[in-house]
């Protein structure tokens, strides 16, 4: 790191957990997020000032007067650009150094196959059944950790699967893909603003750790937030056997 860096990140070198190793981690590492609305964004802005490396960011849609309500990496002024060019103009504005590759586009499942396998972690900030559904898939595949967040109403979950853990569920053996629910959606459920800033911010948080290495994940737990009593409730989640993205017996 050069002096530059070393003021710029020298809060997170204060920590024993990070360091200098630490932080040199995470400027080494490539980071997949798929999704550039609520939760994308804070994931988005918080791994950029973190220092992660080369961020690519995937979404095919474009800034709405609507999402400016909770989508924060955009403004007014940006209204009608394609999301993942304008979150890449505030990381950006956050720090210089980060490498983005931006993908305006939704990705497939032969996308997926080649682009997993090049990143450390995939941060799930999607807001469909089919696409949560092909990127565990892909992550399954090619042991690659996923950080899946969502969030609706008052309400938000947060979960990491990490295939390289042989008691690590995927999201599949929590929803199985023959077992679509009804799709929900902000456009016509609503979703209070904070809440996806509270659920998008820890996943940047679990990222990190997975990165650096710190202290425990969220393997095996999947956390639920009632943001109506700002109560946390917590599932412990086994890998399924018969599981047909991960388990050995389907």
């Amino acid at each position: 790191m050069n002096d530059d860096q070393l003021l710029r990140y020298s809060r997170h070198i204060l920590l024993d957990e990070v360091g200098i190793e630490g932080q040199q981690q995470l400027i080494d590492s490539h980071v997949l997020i798929v999704g550039a609305g609520g939760l994308g964004s804070p994931v988005a802005l918080y791994l950029a000032a973190s220092g992660v490396g080369h961020i690519t960011i995937a979404d095919h849609d474009t800034v709405d007067l609507t999402n400016l309500q909770r989508q924060i990496a955009h403004s007014t002024k940006r209204v009608g650009e394609a999301k993942v060019t304008s979150a890449a103009q505030a990381m950006h504005a956050l720090n210089p150094e980060v490498r983005i590759t931006p993908l305006a586009h939704k990705l497939d499942a032969a996308e997926l196959d080649r682009l997993v396998p090049t990143v450390h972690v995939v941060v799930d900030c999607c807001d469909n059944f089919t696409t949560r559904q092909a990127v565990n898939a892909s992550c399954v595949k090619h042991q690659v950790p996923l950080v899946s967040g969502a969030a609706i109403r008052l309400d938000g979950q947060l979960a990491v699967y990490d295939a390289r853990d042989a008691q690590s569920p995927c999201y599949a053996c929590l929803f199985p893909p023959d077992t679509a629910p009804e799709e929900v959606r902000c456009a016509t459920m609503g979703v209070l603003a904070p809440l996806v800033g509270v659920i998008g911010t820890m996943q940047a948080m679990e990222t990190v750790k997975l990165i650096t290495g710190i202290g425990s994940r969220l393997v095996g737990r999947l956390q639920m937030l009632d943001g109506r009593g700002m109560e946390w409730n917590e599932m412990r989640v086994k890998r399924n056997p018969s599981c047909p993205v991960c388990g050995q017996n389907h």
